[in-house]
């Protein structure tokens, strides 16, 4: 595939290294000379001038593109070069800081196939890295949703039950269901939850820790600290009992 990349800076370039990697054409365009210098050095095809400048992105072959990254930590210049991507008809996937607030996360949403954080995404693997196998986080959502994958352990209150006696909080839904080294598919009402078989959930952030106890039966308090979650976002601990909650009372 071809794709054009705006911004050659440590997003940007990093991108670009593994698309080329994995056998995909790319092109990078980069204000910074000195970054310019650096992706030539990496032996990149790199135009220096602004992405946000049609002209530019025409060199670039923006008309022949499948997808194009708009990458710099310029929200204005990344969303004007999607906007032209646009039409030209590639698919258009947007950077954006993530110290920008939620309405304006839903404007730009809108008019581009795909906004991501890398400050998030980075986040995430540390994040995963932290919990270890019982809880995995996948997506961020929203603001206050999120996607985890979850291990059931010998712990859990659930192991045992089926699918269909499985009641989560009102606040979080079952996506997918895998059975240990198995593949994830839609779940099945019949099916029995046993240690290692794994669950994925869509759940706002302040059920994320009823979820895990219920789940994987470890104290809801621990979610607070090696759960994940953002800074103000998640449940108060004082709030939560640490006995492992009954899985037909919906963890209230």
């Amino acid at each position: 595939m071809r794709f054009v990349i705006i911004g050659a800076g440590r997003v940007g370039l990093r991108t670009a290294r593994v698309l080329r990697e994995e056998g995909h054409e790319v092109t990078l365009i980069e204000r910074d000379e000195s970054a310019v210098r650096r992706a030539r050095n990496q032996e990149f095809e790199v135009i220096q001038g602004d992405g946000a400048r049609e002209p530019l992105l025409e060199e670039a072959g923006i008309s022949d593109a499948d997808a194009l990254g708009a990458l710099t930590s310029d929200l204005n210049v990344n969303f004007a070069a999607c906007m032209i991507g646009k039409h030209h008809g590639c698919r258009t996937i947007m950077r954006i800081d993530e110290d920008y607030r939620e309405e304006i996360y839903r404007k730009y949403a809108d008019e581009v196939d795909e906004v991501i954080y890398p400050e998030r995404l980075g986040a995430m693997g540390a994040k995963n890295a932290l919990l270890g196998g019982t809880i995995r986080a996948i997506a961020d959502i929203a603001q206050h949703l999120q996607v985890v994958e979850l291990t059931i352990t010998p712990e859990a209150p659930v192991r045992g039950y089926t699918i269909s006696e499985l009641q989560l909080p009102a606040d979080a839904t079952l996506l997918a269901f895998g059975k240990e080294n198995g593949t994830l598919a839609i779940p099945t009402a019949d099916e029995s939850l046993e240690v290692g078989d794994r669950l994925v959930v869509l759940a706002d952030f302040d059920v994320l820790s009823d979820v895990r106890q219920i789940l994987v039966g470890e104290p809801a308090r621990n979610m607070a600290t090696d759960g994940g979650l953002e800074a103000g976002t998640g449940s108060d601990s004082s709030t939560h009992s640490s006995e492992p909650r009954d899985p037909h009372n919906g963890g209230h």
